[in-house]
């Protein structure tokens, strides 16, 4: 049980694979767990901050308050991956591991849509609140809600955020002065279930909402206020709610771990060809969308093949590939759909029609992590 484990990211991979092996291992679990921030916001929470129906700092979840037999927490940031001696090196110095979980999560690629900066997008924490004001003040004029690449992290996210604008522009009694465009590179919001997109596309409709699909923002002009589709068609905008093209860290790609981008794992251990590596959540290929509940979902399935090498026990089942992600539908209804994606020979999803019972059934997943993780 003296296995050195190092987990790079405290994201919901990272938090819960360190969490289980704590609570299985106890003092003796031996994580360290690493992450440049010094907090962790659930991706939802972004959507929150945008439309002002909370702070960014009630948001915040304190890494410090990460305390957990077995587990030490250091908010540094990596520099290089050895995925070969499983040595990490950060800014404050070396870790050496005997197993190594790469958990870092996928950063944003401006640079892919030339024009797009951080001040167009709504993905990241930061670029949330920094739009927050111009989506407050915006009352007259084009919003496009657009996506710049795929995959990217939470599918239903774009989604929500056309129908939460559409709730506040009306709440405020400028709906009829402004037009709301989407654009999306997928044919449909949710492909692996139709049923969801069926009542999305719906849902855009009685609201006046333009859905663009198969299309992707390639590119922003600024001077002029125009986005340039991957058709080469042109939209103007006077508000612009970006979701930037999605790729692993720098740190990452310089490893030699990835392919096209991300790290190949085999999608049910989530173990990487590099022995004792194992990668989790967004940084990884492992068959399933970018969104935390599969992160999550795959952190338990890498720490159960850990679990079972320390103790010599048999192998875990594999990971099955199933999620659930809620989704604002805007005037306080949330659905949801829960999509296997690993038991038949294509994903599969099921719809649950917006209701007040999903709205407390997402606050109880978020107040349940938040106890679980945080303590709180």
């Amino acid at each position: 049980m003296d296995a050195r484990i190092v987990v790079l990211g405290a994201g919901f991979g990272g938090l819960e694979l360190s969490t289980i092996l704590s609570e299985q291992l106890g003092d003796g679990a031996n994580v360290t767990l690493i992450d440049k921030g010094d907090a962790f916001v659930f991706g939802y929470s972004k959507l929150d901050v945008l439309f002002g129906r909370t702070t960014l700092d009630a948001v915040r979840l304190p890494y410090r308050d990460v305390v957990k037999p077995g587990v030490r927490l250091l908010r540094e940031t990596v520099t290089a991956i050895d995925p070969a001696a499983k040595r990490v090196t950060t800014d404050a110095g070396m870790h050496e591991a005997d197993i190594l979980v790469v958990a870092l999560g996928a950063d944003y690629d401006y640079a892919a849509t030339p024009g797009l900066t951080r001040a167009h997008e709504f993905y990241s924490v930061a670029g949330a609140a920094g739009l927050a004001p111009a989506v407050q003040s915006f009352s007259r004029g084009h919003a496009i809600v657009g996506v710049c690449g795929a995959p990217f992290k939470c599918p239903p996210a774009p989604s929500e955020c056309a129908l939460l604008l559409h709730d506040l522009l009306t709440r405020r009694g400028v709906r009829d002065a402004c037009r709301i465009s989407f654009v999306i590179p997928l044919p449909s919001p949710v492909p692996p279930s139709p049923e969801t997109s069926a009542a999305l596309v719906e849902a855009f409709e009685e609201r006046g909402i333009e859905l663009i699909t198969g299309c992707r923002v390639a590119a922003l002009d600024a001077a002029r206020k125009v986005a340039r589709l991957d058709d080469d068609s042109e939209l103007p905008y006077d508000l612009f709610l970006g979701v930037p093209k999605h790729r692993a860290p720098d740190v990452v790609l310089e490893s030699g771990m990835t392919e096209d981008g991300y790290v190949p794992v085999d999608p049910g251990t989530l173990a990487t060809r590099f022995p004792g590596v194992y990668a989790v959540g967004d940084v990884s290929t492992a068959g399933v969308p970018k969104a935390g509940v599969f992160a999550e979902g795959a952190a338990r399935v890498a720490a159960k093949g850990i679990l079972a090498q320390l103790r010599g026990d048999p192998p875990p089942a594999p990971y099955d590939g199933v999620g659930t992600c809620y989704i604002e539908f805007g005037g306080d209804r949330i659905g949801a759909v829960t999509v296997d994606f690993r038991s038949g020979p294509r994903p599969t999803g099921v719809f649950a029609v917006p209701s007040a019972e999903l709205r407390a059934e997402k606050e109880r997943f978020g107040s349940d992590r938040r106890a679980r993780w945080f303590g709180a």
